[in-house]
Formats: structure tokens, sequence, C-alpha cells
């Protein structure tokens, strides 16, 4: 019975385990909500990386193809083309230029003006020896001396034979034939008058003289030389002689920019021996006609030359100052696109995609290119546009000389609120 009261009687476990480890059950699950906890943050830990790593590849796959997309910068087309200067070579020549040929042989008996002389209209350039013409002259007028001797002689005859046919005395027959003599005798000194004169117009063909005001640019002849009778195709110049008051400048200017030129208009000349100096002339008149080998219209301007310093033959660079076009668009020639479809331009729509699209080129202004047609005022142009880029190819806009991205009128402007 005491045993049981014993065993009933509670007891202080709390003085009882003082001293004393815990028992072994508490401890291990003590230890299991420790291992718990950790496996739990290791857990977390990991979650977290594989998240972070997610995230990771989505931002690298996304900068990927945000580098794929080109960049771009992009040019408005210019309204109306600028006024330009087309410089093309020219040649010039004298107002009147002529070349002084022989008209009759012999020798040079003598010269008075030498290259660079100025002369006047019917001034002396030289003179000719003709013993040959001479004697040929004073035979013809020998001749016409004799024909209008037999000529006198018929006359006087015929007279006399009319005044016998009104006597009877003589035949009527005999009277016309003797008229008719005196009608050839005169016509025969006709003749011999008109070979005076043609040898006497000759005479005259011994002085060499200037046919205008002008200066002499050549002389291609001298004292005893023998002078045949020259033309254009013997090359048997004598003298040259050139009117250069005024010159005229003649130019070819290709097909594409004949409609721009107009009588009246002026251009300017330079000459490589007159750095300095520019020159003015007006356009005179144009040929009317391209002429096939070169695609070119014949123009020619005249210049004044009051200081002398123009010379026939002289190459000179003419500028003719282009007046603006209105109605045409100006774009880089690097914007252009050769494809087989002909040339094209590569524009950004609203929704930054590429739009190919052809036009019609004009005239081609070095770093400039006109466009006739297929162009808007509004029209975005990529002005380097790659090889490969295509209609429908998505592109990024970069922002005026900064080489950054810039955000173009069609994309949404980012909206919040700031807390």
């Amino acid at each position: 019975m005491l045993d049981k009261t014993l065993d009933t009687v509670p007891r202080d476990t709390d003085t009882e385990h003082q001293g004393r480890p815990p028992p072994p059950r508490k401890r291990h699950r003590v230890l299991g909500l420790v291992l718990l906890v950790v496996l739990i943050g290791a857990a977390a830990l990991g979650a977290k990386g594989v998240l972070k790593r997610q995230d990771n590849d989505a931002k690298l796959a996304a900068w990927t193809d945000a580098q794929a997309i080109p960049t771009v910068n992009v040019v408005l087309p210019a309204k109306g083309a600028k006024a330009q200067d087309l410089i093309l070579p020219g040649d010039i020549q004298a107002f009147y230029e002529a070349p002084i040929y022989a008209r009759v042989p012999g020798y040079l008996k003598m010269w008075y003006q030498d290259i660079g002389a100025r002369v006047k209209a019917g001034q002396l350039l030289g003179e000719i020896d003709t013993p040959d013409l001479d004697q040929q002259l004073a035979q013809a007028k020998s001749d016409l001396a004799s024909v209008e001797a037999d000529y006198q002689l018929a006359v006087v005859t015929a007279k006399r034979w009319k005044a016998l046919v009104a006597s009877n005395s003589v035949s009527q027959q005999v009277t016309d034939e003797k008229v008719a003599a005196a009608v050839a005798k005169k016509a025969l000194v006709a003749g011999s008058q008109a070979n005076v004169d043609r040898l006497n117009a000759l005479e005259g063909f011994k002085r060499l003289v200037a046919p205008f005001d002008g200066v002499v640019t050549g002389r291609e002849t001298d004292v005893g030389a023998l002078i045949n009778v020259g033309s254009a195709d013997s090359n048997a110049v004598l003298f040259k002689v050139a009117d250069i008051h005024e010159m005229r400048v003649y130019v070819r200017v290709p097909q594409a920019y004949s409609s721009q030129l107009y009588p009246g208009m002026t251009a300017d000349l330079k000459l490589a021996q007159y750095p300095h100096d520019i020159f003015k002339a007006k356009l005179e008149t144009l040929s009317n006609a391209i002429t096939e080998g070169s695609r070119t219209v014949l123009v020619e301007l005249l210049a004044k030359n009051p200081e002398g310093k123009l010379w026939p033959g002289t190459f000179a660079e003419i500028y003719f100052h282009l007046p603006p076009d209105a109605d045409i668009y100006r774009l880089p020639a690097s914007s252009m696109v050769f494809r087989q479809h002909g040339l094209q331009v590569a524009t950004v729509g609203p929704d930054n995609k590429v739009l190919l699209k052809p036009i019609t080129p004009g005239r081609n202004l070095g770093v400039e290119l006109e466009v006739l047609s297929g162009l808007s005022p509004s029209d975005r142009v990529i002005a380097n546009p790659p090889d490969s880029i295509d209609t429908g190819d998505e592109v990024k806009v970069a922002a005026p000389g900064t080489g950054t991205v810039r955000k173009v009128a069609s994309d949404k402007p980012a909206t919040g609120s700031a807390e």
C-alpha cells in the first residue's frame, strides 16, 4: 500500500531534472526543427537563384532581340533644288576670224604687218610680185586694142554698105553681112574687155589687205616665198586676222541641263592664265539640236573683250548659274537603294517598319541627287540603308547628332504618376 501511495504522490520534475540533460526524445525534436528551417532557407535561396537566372535570361534575350533591330538615321526630303553652278569646258573664238589666201601666183614681195599687229579694214598686209600675171594683162590689153580697131573698121564698112544699098549699087545680102560682121566685132571687143577686167581684178589681189578691223594672229609666209593660189583645202594660209573686240564662246551642255538655258542668261568665264579674274559672258543662242554622239547641245555665248585678254583658241571653264527648281526634292546620294526594279529609297513608316519606294531620279548633284517623283515631304528616308534592308523590316530611328535611339511621333509616350 505504501508503494502505491508513493507512486501516486506527484513528483517535482523540475527538481528532479535540475542539473541533468533533457531526455533524448526532446533533443531530437529540436534538431529536427532546426534542420527543417535550414532546408526551407536553402530551398528559398535556390528558388530565388533560379528565378533570378530566368529573369537574366529573359533580359538577355530581350537585349539580343533589341540589338538585332538596326538603328538608322533618317532625313526628310529637301524641297526644291539648290541653285548650283554648272561647270563645263568651253572654247573661245574670235568674233570674226579670216585666213588670208593668195588669189594669184608669184613671190612675196614684202610683208608689212607681223603677228600681234592691230590693223584696220583695208590696211596692207603684204604684196605679191606676179610677173606672169603682168604679162597676161599686157597681152590682154593688146588683144583688146586689136579687136577694137577691127570693130571700128567693121562699123565704118557697114555704114558705107548701107549707103550703097539705098542706090542699088550693092546687094542687100552683102550689106547684111557687113552689118553682122560689125556686130560680131563688137562682141569680140566686149570679150576682150572682160578679159582685161578679169586680169585687172587679179592684179588687185597682189595686195594682201585686212578684211576688217582686228589683230594679225598669224603670218605664215616670208619675203621671197613662192606663192601659189590657195584655198581652204590647201592650207596655204598667208595671214590670219581676227576681230577680238567681242569673243564667241562655244560650249556643249548635256541634254539634262538644256531646258534650263535661255538666251540672255549670264555665265562666268575662268581662264588658267588669269586665275584671279572672272569674265562675264551672255548666252547668245543655242543650236536647238542634240548631238547624237555626245547627247549635248551646242551653246554660243558672247563676251566683251575691251582689254584684249580673251584670245582666240583659249580653253575656258564656263560657270552657268542655274536657278533652283521648287518642284523637285533633294536627297543624299547615300540614301539610294539600287535594286533590280530600279532606283529606290527606304522610308520609315509610322510603325517603324521599312517601306521601299521607287523614285524617278533627276540631276546628280554630287553628294545629293534630285528626285523628280516618288516622294512626299513627310517621308522619313533612311540616310544610309543597309544592303539587306527590305520592306517590312523593323528599325530604330536614331536621334539626330546623338547616336541614341529617338522616340518618334508614332511611339506611345511613357506614362505614370509620381508618388
